[in-house]
């Protein structure tokens, strides 16, 4: 049966690669619109998986963490973490999501790192909530992650003969 909404939907599914930049520019427009993600982490007794607020730089992600969060002592004793972001789904033609996965730094405050990373994370957005000032952002740790591979998913790229699957590797040299 075809579906008449989306007949590209149920036609064999597009084996075809994104070109690099277009696909960098997709995963970079998705980690755009959203600013919610999971993490997940890997604890003493199997993975934690845990819902933050990230922003980004480039295909960079960063998040904060509380000093007693397990999710930061988790990444202090295994730093492989994968993170995703989706959007939501209101159905099969709007399914768009990517996994990060890479190895967290942990950027300690009162570092330059720390302070360079605070540059991209907008704090600000939520000390009002918080009943911060603007001043100085949150003395809580920051975590950075550079990924080494991402997979994303979006299957209105099946209109245009592409995938709905592509993998992303971090380039080396």
């Amino acid at each position: 049966m075809t579906a008449k909404a989306y007949p590209w939907l149920t036609a064999p599914i597009p084996r075809a690669l994104l070109p690099r930049a277009q696909l960098e520019a997709r995963i970079e427009q998705l980690l755009a619109s959203q600013n919610m993600g999971v993490v997940a982490t890997v604890g003493p007794e199997g993975p934690v998986a845990s819902p933050v607020e990230y922003y980004h730089h480039g295909l960079t992600i960063f998040f904060v963490s509380n000093r007693n969060a397990p999710k930061l002592r988790n990444m202090e004793r295994d730093p492989r973490i994968s993170f995703a972001v989706f959007q939501p789904l209101v159905g099969w033609a709007s399914a768009r999501g990517c996994q990060l996965f890479g190895t967290a730094t942990i950027l300690r405050p009162g570092t330059p790192e720390h302070a360079a990373g605070m540059e991209v994370y907008a704090w600000q957005k939520s000390a009002t909530d918080l009943g911060r000032g603007f001043d100085q952002p949150p003395h809580l740790p920051l975590i950075r992650l550079e990924p080494t591979r991402i997979v994303y998913t979006e299957h209105y790229l099946r209109k245009d003969g592409y995938a709905p699957r592509q993998v992303w590797h971090r380039e080396e040299g």
